[in-house]
């Protein structure tokens, strides 16, 4: 049973954390320069997951489940980069 929520937990986090972070970047930072930079999707990835680490100490999250919310993270703030680039007007 623990099994099934660690890995309920781990597709939430991830999921959630890219559709999140895609919405975010292509919404509310439109007009935010730094977001075009390369390593910003990188940085971002490591910050959330330096954030979500301490989060490690309950049962059903662990530390992977905090480097799949990073890379989540990541992959959405390139996702949204790249929308953002296909917006008329861009």
């Amino acid at each position: 049973m623990l099994e099934f929520l660690w890995i309920v937990t781990t597709g939430v986090a991830s999921v959630g954390g890219y559709i999140t972070v895609k919405r975010f970047v292509r919404d509310r930072l439109r007009f935010v320069d730094g977001v075009h930079k390369r390593h910003i999707p990188a940085l971002a990835g490591i910050a959330a997951t330096a954030i979500a680490v301490p989060v490690a100490i309950l049962p059903i999250v662990n530390v992977g489940t905090a480097l799949l919310f990073g890379i989540g993270v990541g992959t959405g703030v390139a996702a949204g980069r790249r929308d953002l680039k296909r917006l008329p007007g861009a």
